[in-house]
């Protein structure tokens, strides 16, 4: 009888951000935001 038995650990880290890519999300986050109240607004049209 065989047992094969793998360990794996993960580390996971908090990802630094410069100001460009915060600006960045936040365009991306707001333009989201529209086009999803653009989308209910033609639902509610219909």
């Amino acid at each position: 009888m065989t047992l094969n038995i793998l360990f794996l650990s993960i580390t996971i880290k908090k990802r630094k951000r410069n100001l460009k890519q915060i600006q960045q999300q936040e365009m991306v986050d707001q333009l989201f935001e529209q086009h999803k109240d653009r989308q209910m607004s033609i639902r509610r049209f219909m």
